[in-house]
């Protein structure tokens, strides 16, 4: 029982990780500006429905296990570095702030991967799909970080 309640806890840390993320993709996918950022806002504006689809698959294993979907007033900020910048032309700002929710999501995935093992598979296993989206969306953004600090 003591070990359900921490997986039900962790899967409301990463729902509100996913969803964090999705305010800030919208943010920052229509406040970029310039030539440079097209790339950028597309794939932010093409992730939000990834992110959402992450968000979705979380509040439903929270359900199946007995918990509570948590409502926006226990929602707390946390992604300091993924805040739209005060210029809307700093791509770059954007990109490592992307990077760093992405490698929080992997970190959060990976705990949730650890504690469900033995013990939660139909878990563990949305984590390890979970996870899997997020290194790929992670490699990606590293590739955009290169060319971008590259034409700097």
């Amino acid at each position: 029982m003591e070990k359900s309640k921490e997986i039900i806890q962790e899967l409301e840390r990463a729902y509100w990780m996913e969803m964090e993320t999705i305010q800030n993709y919208v943010a920052n996918s229509q406040n970029l500006d310039g030539v440079r950022a097209e790339e950028i806002k597309k794939a932010l504006a093409a992730d939000v429905t990834v992110e959402l689809g992450h968000a979705q698959n979380l509040a439903r294993r929270i359900r199946v296990l007995g918990g509570a979907v948590p409502g926006s007033m226990q929602f707390r900020a946390s992604q300091e570095t993924l805040q739209p910048p005060a210029d809307s032309t700093d791509v770059i700002t954007v990109i490592k702030g992307v990077i760093d929710a992405e490698n929080a999501a992997i970190e959060q995935y990976k705990r949730l991967i650890k504690i469900c093992d033995g013990i939660d598979y139909p878990t563990q296993d949305l984590c390890i799909g979970l996870l899997s989206d997020e290194e790929d969306h992670r490699r990606e953004f590293i590739g955009f970080l290169k060319e971008y600090e590259k034409k700097s």
